[in-house]
């Protein structure tokens, strides 16, 4: 393949991508406007007309500014590469620094820098305006800006050595860097899943043993019914931040913690709490969570020795606009950002595929709640969290099976009816 031919087919497939985003967003605006005047038939006795309307208007308002930061992620990707973005700050960046891990840690962080500050207003729309219209956002400026600084520097401080390791893997260790790389980047994911819970994730939110001895005898019950063992049982204060509520556990081994929402308690009665841990907890004990890590290890494999063909192929840098020759040795880090731009331009066509895993691995965690936990209360919990947190009850369906990694409110609200009744 050649520089030119190399083009044409990135061109080719980012109008395909962009082309399908577009029609999938026309869809959802369509089929949810057309939706709006009527609560569907299954929820008229659970979810006013005004909530549904709101949950319309909310999903119509996030999928028009989706359409926003799509033409524009367009314009920075093009500038990027075609355009010569890229080429001029490296070559900047090269004048500056000379050849070495220096000018390429520089290239990757500089890339960051200039690839966070053109979100930067988007991110600020999208919380202030977008969230904040609809009654969602509960985050100030200051907090804002810490979170931001926050984020910042510990995505430095992690990041930095973890792209030191893997350009020097790439530098000294042969054709067979990226089975090495990726060797170290599954350690640094398992690293990562025993230390968030307890190192990062306080350093943004405060973590409080749950308060209340009834729910938290009835949560240990559950966890004692399915045998599941815990570090704690915590509520997180999401409220500083938004209105929108939610549960999980994080870590693994002797790690893994429950967090509630503080929002998710104050909404849903205690037994509609146990039976959202329950779906929880079913992703656990049917193995989804190792399954997922399995597959994304795997897949991360193969884009690893992927990154290792192409970093060798001129027409790689050359066809994305940028001369490798310029930068004497130093063309490992281009080769990251380059791949990473651009992978996601090859590979957006087979999202329904994490779509379809996803779903099923959702109606098998509802199946598991029915079994331990009453349907109606995993029933209830659902429909009280699709109307606090907006979600549309009428999405179009191709744009859900794209996009959607739980199956649409009128089918799994009818599928959890289902399992009740063979339960």
């Amino acid at each position: 393949m050649n520089s030119y031919t190399f083009s044409v087919l990135f061109i080719v497939f980012l109008g395909i991508t962009v082309s399908l985003q577009f029609w999938l967003s026309s869809r959802q605006l369509r089929h949810v406007s057309k939706h709006r005047a009527e609560v569907p038939a299954e929820f008229k006795e659970k979810i006013a007309l005004d909530a549904h309307q709101k949950a319309a208007d909310y999903t119509i308002a996030k999928t028009k500014f989706g359409l926003l930061s799509l033409f524009f992620s367009v314009i920075v990707l093009l500038g990027f590469t075609l355009f010569g973005g890229l080429q001029l700050m490296s070559l900047s960046l090269y004048r500056w620094l000379g050849d070495g891990m220096t000018y390429q840690l520089g290239l990757i962080a500089a890339f960051a820098l200039i690839s966070g500050a053109l979100d930067l207003p988007f991110d600020l729309y999208r919380q202030f305006v977008l969230e904040e219209k609809f009654g969602f956002n509960k985050m100030n400026l200051k907090l804002f800006i810490s979170d931001l600084i926050k984020g910042s520097l510990i995505g430095a401080a992690i990041g930095l050595p973890l792209v030191w390791v893997v350009i020097t893997l790439m530098d000294k260790s042969g054709d067979l860097w990226w089975l090495y790389a990726w060797l170290v980047w599954t350690g640094f994911q398992l690293l990562m899943m025993l230390i968030f819970p307890t190192w990062i994730a306080p350093l943004f939110n405060k973590f409080t043993p749950l308060a209340d001895d009834s729910l938290r005898q009835r949560i240990e019950g559950l966890m004692q019914r399915v045998g599941f063992a815990s570090s704690g049982l915590f509520v997180m204060d999401g409220s500083k931040r938004s209105a929108h509520g939610n549960a999980y556990f994080s870590g693994f081994g002797k790690t893994k913690r429950i967090v509630f929402f503080d929002t998710l308690i104050a909404r849903l009665a205690p037994q509609e709490v146990e039976a959202v841990l329950a779906h929880e907890l079913g992703h656990f004990k049917l193995k989804h969570i190792i399954k997922r890590m399995i597959v994304m290890f795997l897949v991360s494999l193969g884009f690893l020795a992927l990154l290792g063909y192409l970093k060798q192929q001129v027409w790689f840098f050359t066809g994305l606009g940028v001369d490798p020759i310029l930068f004497s040795s130093s063309n490992n880090a281009m080769a990251l950002i380059l791949f990473m731009l651009t992978l996601p331009v090859f590979t957006f066509v087979l999202s329904p595929l994490t779509s379809i895993s996803s779903r099923k691995h959702e109606f098998e965690a509802d199946a598991f709640a029915v079994k331990h936990t009453n349907a109606g209360d995993l029933v209830s919990a659902l429909v009280k969290l699709y109307e606090d947190n907006a979600s549309t009850l009428t999405p179009d369906p191709i744009h859900s099976a794209f996009y959607d990694s739980h199956p649409p409110a009128s089918i799994r609200i009818a599928h959890l009816h289902q399992q009740a009744k063979l339960a």
